[in-house]
């Protein structure tokens, strides 16, 4: 079985180096957002890569580049940052892999479906800045 909420290793690094930067007032490098979230940089480069080809940051290479936000912290919200990274996000109501019913007989679909639509909205409605404070 699954669990009930699943976030990739990825996207939960994309939303906590998307605070770091924001938090920043200089940019940022990807080897200090690594140490300070002590994860592999190659990893974390790969997902900072996806953010700013989605415009959510950008970059500048060089002895002052770093990372910075492309827009204003309360304008990017956590669905962005799992949609750059992961795609759409998908409203699973079985805990099953493969599902072992059709949805109308399962004691839990409706748990489910409360769960997955609370979490939807949590992302599309939560940004930047409300993690800030």
């Amino acid at each position: 079985m699954s669990s009930v909420l699943k976030i990739s290793e990825a996207v939960s690094l994309g939303i906590h180096a998307c605070i770091i930067i924001a938090k920043s007032e200089n940019r940022i490098s990807a080897s200090e957002i690594a140490e300070m979230l002590k994860a592999s940089e190659a990893h974390l480069a790969k997902v900072l890569q996806r953010l700013v080809r989605s415009g959510l940051i950008f970059s500048n290479r060089g002895p002052k580049g770093g990372f910075k936000l492309a827009k204003e912290a309360a304008d990017i919200h956590l669905m962005e940052i799992y949609e750059a990274i992961d795609g759409e996000m998908p409203l699973r109501n079985c805990l099953f892999e493969k599902p072992a019913c059709d949805g109308k007989k399962c004691s839990l679909y409706g748990l489910l479906n409360k769960i997955n639509s609370e979490v939807k909205n949590y992302f599309s409605d939560t940004s930047l800045a409300d993690l800030l404070e």
